[in-house]
């Protein structure tokens, strides 16, 4: 089980990537056409109605948007493409007409039998009407609203098919059809079929996953969205050793699990997908400040770089230099992008008291101050400086009253401080190996070693993780997500264990679960899963 939902986890990183190029488009286009900040900086002249910055920017903004928008049929074809064993490409296409055939069922369904409210306008299931139950996907009229859950369905139900099919051999006057092209085939048919069947199953899932957003919305308007903002930070950073944070924070950023929000006029579901329809609208009155997103900033952008700073201090003073170099890198990584997984991981492995009984604390603290400070600043996947200006600066210049200035009170007089006098008492107390102290390797070469191996390291690095793998006849599965290098082996006793990663590979740690492996690199991860995938298939 933890394989499948590490895999499921990295499935869910492909439309997820995508999501940062889009939020840049929506922020910088979204606050540009505001026009309060353009009144209030006197920039008519250049960004008023009518110009062409003012026409580029709305542009931008739509074409933001219109990611967002899809999300649902971009999780159908990760879904496919991240669990289909082989002719990926296959399963894709047989993803996206699998996705377009259900919702058609869907609607065609509704139509047929009648069950749209001529008055209301609301789906009708017997006596129960279902509000904000239908909507229009890709041109289709009258489907369901099951936001990013649509394309899970789609997404799943075709990769099961696919892994079944994809190597079939029909008889020979149908053999054009055999193999990869019979699952475009079977996945359609199979759509067409529950597509019909969610017509009658889905309004009642859907109605219960909405009880649970709108039960955190009872809890907000209690006064007590605190506690669901706190239980969330303590929950997704327990997860992340495991990999399985996307697994958790999904459902309440992108579904009804996270809420349902009547914003522009429109049926909004999910506090992320609440966040960008309101920057696209130019109004956050409905975006909540229990939104399970912006509680990062304060530990990714202060916390954990003054951690990163005590690990400095008490670098053995002939290492110090080095230790600097390769500290402050980890430091600003999670300061400028929200990345924290190498800062992380240099300590959880040293201390993991220090990691579950401290920072995992102090996360779970800094969702709940910032849900009880009103704070309300989205993200596209993390909390680093440049999701913080494009939506938290940025917005809040033009007047909306999202508090992101107590982000920058929290994280100088609260987490700073905290992390860097618990993490220097507990390092010299415990007498912890950190980068650089009590005879811990610091990861430097000189410029000749450097000049020397550039053009065969990440070659040789590949073909030396392979070996570490247990031989390339061990491997089952590779794939990556922003800093995990994510393998499949057969058997779990022949990898290298977490000591020959670290000190002989560069990992930052490795998380090792039966036959389910991660190993920690950082951005290098997608680089070496692509070179190891090379290797592979020759």
């Amino acid at each position: 089980m933890k394989a499948f939902f590490s895999k499921l986890s990295q499935a869910f990183m492909l439309p997820i990537a995508l999501l940062p190029a889009a939020g840049i488009m929506l922020g910088i286009g979204g606050s540009f056409t505001n026009q309060s900040m353009v009144s209030a900086y006197g920039l008519e002249s250049i960004l008023g109605e009518g110009t062409f910055l003012n026409s580029f920017l709305q542009i931008l903004t739509a074409t933001g948007d219109i990611v967002f928008a899809n999300l649902p049929l971009m999780f159908a074809i990760a879904l496919a493409i991240g669990f289909a064993k082989a002719e990926k490409g296959a399963a894709a296409l047989a993803a996206v007409m699998a996705f377009l055939i259900m919702n058609v069922a869907i609607a065609t369904t509704v139509s047929v039998l009648g069950l749209v409210d001529p008055e209301t306008g609301m789906f009708m299931l017997g006596d129960l009407e279902f509000e904000g139950l239908l909507t229009s996907t890709l041109g289709i009229e009258n489907t369901f609203s099951m936001g990013v859950f649509g394309g899970i369905i789609a997404g799943a139900i075709t990769a099961v098919l696919h892994n079944r099919y994809y190597n079939v051999k029909l008889p020979d006057y149908l053999g054009f059809f055999g193999g990869a092209r019979f699952v475009p085939i079977v996945a359609s048919f199979a759509a067409l079929f529950y597509g019909i069947a969610l017509v009658f199953i889905w309004p009642f899932l859907g109605a219960g996953l909405s009880a649970i957003g709108n039960g955190l919305g009872d809890l907000t308007a209690a006064g007590y969205g605190w506690v669901a903002s706190l239980i969330f930070g303590l929950v997704e950073r327990s997860l992340i050793p495991m990999g399985l944070h996307h697994v958790f924070y999904l459902p309440l950023w992108q579904t009804s699990v996270g809420g349902e929000y009547l914003i522009a006029g429109e049926t909004v579901y999910g506090t992320q997908n609440a966040f960008f329809a309101s920057l696209a609208a130019g109004d956050f009155s409905q975006f909540p400040s229990t939104n399970f997103m912006t509680g990062k900033y304060p530990f990714m952008m202060f916390g954990l770089p003054a951690a990163a700073f005590a690990m400095y201090k008490t670098a053995d003073p002939e290492n110090k230099k080095q230790a600097g170099g390769l500290l402050f890198s980890v430091g600003f990584t999670a300061f400028l992008t929200g990345i924290t997984e190498p800062i992380e991981f240099t300590f959880l492995f040293l201390a993991p008291s220090l990691y579950y009984f401290f920072h995992v604390p102090m996360a779970g603290l800094s969702f709940m101050l910032m849900d009880l400070l009103n704070v309300k600043v989205g993200m596209t996947f993390s909390g680093g400086f440049i999701d913080f200006t494009l939506f938290g600066i940025l917005p809040g210049v033009t007047g909306v009253d999202n508090n992101w200035f107590m982000i920058v009170v929290v994280g100088v007089l609260i987490m700073a401080p905290a992390y860097y006098f618990v993490f220097k008492w507990y390092i010299e107390k415990y007498d912890l190996a950190t980068p650089g102290r009590g005879g811990a390797a610091v990861k430097t070469v000189s410029k000749e070693e450097f000049n020397e191996m550039k053009e065969t390291s990440s070659d040789q690095m590949a073909d030396s993780i392979i070996e570490a793998l247990g031989g390339a006849d061990n491997i089952d599965y590779v794939d990556a997500c922003i800093t995990r290098l994510r393998v499949t082996v057969k058997d779990g006793s022949k990898v290298k264990d977490n000591e020959y990663w670290t000190t002989k590979l560069n990992a930052m740690g490795l998380v090792k679960d039966g036959t389910s492996i991660q190993a920690i690199y950082g951005a290098k991860a997608a680089d070496y899963k692509l070179q190891i995938n090379d290797k592979l298939s020759k």
